[in-house]
């Protein structure tokens, strides 16, 4: 499988990864709110919906050791992921969130299974054949397939909303899920060398200090950006009167400061060094979220929310970079899912507590809060990044 193509599938992935994240960064609270759910009862969803993303490891494991039915140790769990989200998109408009918050929550769960299964081995084939030197590279095609799929569907899931229903929402996810499966159907995965079969000893990695510190940082910055992030859009909503179409609007040119984001990152990472793209990515993080506390308008916003996806997709390339540069390549989907299922339970965490803080304190304190959590990076950076490593690294 040629570079070029490698990198079509994975920006094709994640573009579909996109599409189903703007439906729940745009329209999913609104979708809830307007069911009567309180905000907390919206972020317990989210939090939900990202267990998936930690029990991701045991994917990662599975994917490593099992080649399933002769097909690969990847391409057979990309496309059962990719139908079992499908599915799970069919279902949501037959149950009810408010007399069904249960059933809902499930299915929530189910789906987003389907995405972290696709999602790790997805990672997995990119570890198995990307080089160290691009990473960086790697990293921002996907993050910014992500967010094009968020650009480009949430002005179109908007308008879908208010011209047919939120039934259709669903409909057009589900087919816009089945797109990379011929794709997928191409993949041909090459022999593993001996040096990267499946070792339990490699997993000794992560009792290093570098590592700790990377996972916890992991949990630090999804907990603050996808706490922002999630609250977003319902602080224009219920402040401003932004409605449906509007709100797509709004997270397109979110998704496109994500696509810069992940672009300047990729490049950063390749060209700068991982230890300065790392510190100005926690940074800028400080300085976009607290930004979100100054929206005193829809004008505003529009230049506010486009630099807090910049802060986004950079902080998220970064992270992947360092991660995919850290992995042992035995156990490479394993342990990049552990680190990343850790950032993950930093986003579920950040999910339910974000929805407390909102209707304990209104949204802004909860931005500011945020914001300031991200200086507790400054405190494991030094710990990732040892001088010598830094040294040998030309940073």
């Amino acid at each position: 499988m040629n570079k070029a193509l490698r990198y079509s599938l994975y920006a094709l992935l994640y573009f579909v990864q996109g599409t189903v994240l703007s439906y729940f960064t745009a329209l999913n609270p609104i979708y809830l709110r307007n069911h009567g759910l309180s905000m907390s009862q919206v972020g317990l969803i989210g939090t939900i919906g990202m267990l998936p993303f930690v029990i991701k490891i045991f994917f990662g494991m599975l994917s490593d050791r099992v080649n399933l039915l002769g097909m690969g140790h990847r391409k057979p769990y990309i496309i059962i992921g990719l139908l079992v989200q499908a599915i799970a998109l069919l279902i949501v408009p037959t149950i009810n969130p408010d007399t069904q918050y249960a059933y809902f929550a499930l299915l929530a769960f189910l789906l987003m299974t389907g995405m972290a299964l696709f999602d790790t081995c997805t990672d997995g084939l990119a570890l198995d054949s990307t080089p160290e030197q691009d990473t960086g590279t790697v990293q921002g095609i996907m993050v910014g397939g992500r967010a094009l799929g968020v650009v480009i569907v949430s002005g179109v899931l908007g308008f879908i909303v208010q011209e047919i229903g939120w039934s259709a929402v669903f409909w057009a996810m589900a087919v816009l899920t089945l797109l990379p499966i011929p794709f997928a159907l191409t993949i041909r995965e090459q022999p593993r060398p001996a040096n990267a079969r499946f070792e339990w000893k490699a997993f000794r990695a992560f009792s290093a200090w570098p590592v700790i510190a990377l996972a916890l940082l992991g949990a630090l910055y999804s907990f603050t950006i996808n706490g922002a992030d999630q609250i977003m859009i319902p602080f224009l909503n219920e402040n401003f009167g932004v409605s449906e179409l509007s709100a797509g609007f709004y997270v397109s040119v979110w998704g496109i400061g994500v696509v810069l984001g992940g672009i300047s990152g990729g490049r950063l990472v390749d060209r700068l060094g991982i230890r300065r793209a790392t510190l100005t990515a926690a940074l800028l993080a400080l300085v976009a979220i607290g930004g979100l506390a100054l929206i005193t308008g829809k004008g505003l916003a529009w230049l506010l929310i486009p630099a807090f996806g910049l802060a986004y997709g950079y902080y998220e390339t970064v992270y992947f970079a360092t991660s995919m540069q850290r992995a042992d390549r035995r156990i490479a989907a394993s342990m990049f899912s552990i680190l990343m299922a850790i950032a993950n339970i930093g986003t579920g965490i950040g999910l339910g507590v974000t929805g407390i803080l909102v209707d304990t304190v209104d949204y802004r304190p909860t931005f500011v809060i945020l914001a300031v959590l991200n200086l507790l990076a400054l405190l494991l950076i030094p710990a990732i990044f040892p001088r010598k490593q830094v040294i040998d690294a030309h940073d």
